[in-house]
């Protein structure tokens, strides 16, 4: 492993850093401007995500360079996410690169392939993942694994339902509670369950809708259009969807919105509305599905969806590592700038020992989480356990900077509270941290014994004859004491199992049976 990055790996972080320095301030916009963060339009800047979009080519850098991308890997990419924690700028690069494209690529066909990620990398379609509840880090398989996905709701109620509509399309019947710009992405990758009770199954489908960034029922100067205050299928307009052109008045004679081109409105049956989230540069919104046209995702009813999620949802914890380090980073950095100019009893604070000592601590954690980010970037497999390091990091560094801060921490004028926010919001959607780690260490066998993790079969075992002290045994001189239970593997085998494969149930530890009364 080369732990040096190469020119062109420096020259991304270089540019980048300068992009995001220039002029653009942390956090949501509209938070320093007069308007409210309810009236930022879709969550970020779009002239910003334009720049990005033209200049580096930030949505596509991973790309492959068939379809406009700049044919880069994780690493570069897991850089540009260490840029924009830094900067704490809000922008629908995780949800579009990160967690939609990599499943298009993966999943989809040919023609979907060329017809969307050529748009994904110049900028101009951004996409989210619905994920049925607040199931997002069970899907991506970051706290526990799920290769049945279950969390996409049973045959019978719950989640989102999936079922064909006769005419070669899907409909779809559900909601998704937490969405990551979901209430602006022009295209929403849906996972939802069909196949009935019996033979059931989680597949992807596509919707495709209004983009937010051209008008989402607000004008530029952040007031809302007047709507009339219905949507499109005869409801209550509720956020963006207002300013479909069916919300408009617009005429649409009933028919179903076509899949080659929406021509701007919103999907019929689709109803997204943004939420007020802990951390407003991490928007999220609930979508609503009420019998919603939609295309399927690839052309194999039987893809194995849970473990192409599973696979994106390694790299993706590769890049939210990244990004809590830079977070993590950019924090300490404000709060030793703070210490170096505040001045108390005729000297500054960070000249007190006990304020250095502090600061030394969490330096060694930034460090510590930096290097668990290029590991991970490296080899995106350990991505889950890079993240729990990471998201620890940058809660302890953020919980921190606000008390060196003192009284001005706890200010919304401040950005302390912006990346302690971004912790906390972070641990909620893919964590918990103890979670991570369980979860990473199970995937290993960590604490599982090594006679589990056997790869012979029950078949392959002694039998109860060739066992040393057992009835059969040939050895005259084994003498097994008649009331201890037969050697049967080990006492907790693997996957929570009392007994393993092939095995027979020995006594429970700590009864009268295992003490041998």
């Amino acid at each position: 492993m080369d732990a040096a990055f190469t020119t062109e790996q420096s020259e991304i972080r270089r540019t980048l850093g300068g992009l995001l320095s220039k002029g653009v301030p942390t956090g949501p916009p509209g938070r320093g401007g007069g308007h409210s963060t309810a009236d930022a339009g879709p969550g970020y800047d779009p002239a910003l995500w334009a720049r990005l979009a033209g200049g580096p080519g930030l949505p596509g850098l991973a790309l492959d360079e068939r379809y406009g991308g700049a044919g880069c890997g994780t690493t570069e990419l897991a850089l540009a996410f260490e840029e924009i924690g830094r900067a704490l700028v809000p922008l629908p690069l995780f949800a579009t690169s990160a967690l939609a494209a990599p499943l298009i690529t993966a999943l989809g066909t040919e023609p979907q392939r060329s017809a969307l990620l050529p748009r994904i990398a110049d900028g101009s379609l951004t996409a989210a993942l619905c994920v049925p509840g607040a199931a997002l880090a069970t899907a991506l398989a970051l706290t526990r694994g799920d290769p049945d996905g279950a969390w996409a709701g049973g045959g019978r109620a719950g989640g989102v339902q999936a079922r064909p509509d006769g005419r070669g399309g899907w409909r779809l019947y559900g909601e998704a509670e937490q969405v990551l710009d979901g209430h602006s992405a022009g295209l929403l990758l849906v996972a939802a369950h069909t196949g009935g009770f019996t033979r059931g199954r989680t597949l992807l489908f596509l919707v495709r809708c209004r983009d937010g960034r051209g008008g989402d029922g607000r004008g530029g100067d952040g007031r809302r259009r007047d709507t009339g205050g219905r949507d499109a299928d005869g409801g209550a307009a509720d956020g963006p969807q207002a300013g479909g052109r069916e919300a408009r008045g617009g005429d649409t004679g009933g028919r179903e919105a076509r899949r080659e081109d929406t021509g701007g409105r919103e999907a019929r049956g689709l109803r997204r509305t943004r939420w007020t989230a802990l951390d407003d540069t991490r928007p999220q919104a609930r979508v609503q599905l009420r019998d919603t046209p939609a295309e399927l995702l690839g052309d194999d009813p039987g893809a194995d969806v849970p473990a192409a999620l599973a696979a994106t949802g390694r790299t993706a914890a590769a890049l939210l590592a990244a990004e809590a380090a830079g977070a993590a980073s950019a924090a300490l950095d404000r709060t030793v700038e703070h210490v170096k100019g505040r001045e108390q009893f005729g000297r500054p604070i960070g000249s007190f020992q006990a304020v250095k000592h502090r600061l030394a601590d969490l330096y060694v954690c930034v460090q510590a989480a930096r290097s668990a980010a290029y590991y991970a970037a490296w080899d995106p497999r350990e991505g889950v356990l890079a993240l729990a390091q990471c998201l620890e990091a940058l809660r302890t560094v953020a919980g921190e900077a606000i008390q060196l801060h003192g009284g001005i921490g706890f200010t919304w004028e401040h950005d302390a509270h912006l990346y302690f926010k971004r912790a906390a919001s972070d641990e909620l959607l893919f964590g918990p941290v103890h979670r991570l780690r369980a979860h990473a260490a199970e995937a290993v066998g960590l604490f599982t014994p090594a006679d589990c993790l056997d790869p012979a079969g029950p078949a392959e075992r002694p039998g109860p004859a060739e066992r040393p002290g057992s009835a059969g045994s040939e050895d005259p001189d084994d003498s097994a004491d008649p009331r201890a239970p037969a050697d049967a593997g080990p006492a907790v085998p693997a996957r929570g199992s009392r007994t393993g494969p092939g095995t027979a149930p020995g006594p429970a530890p700590g009864s009268r049976e295992a003490a041998g009364v």
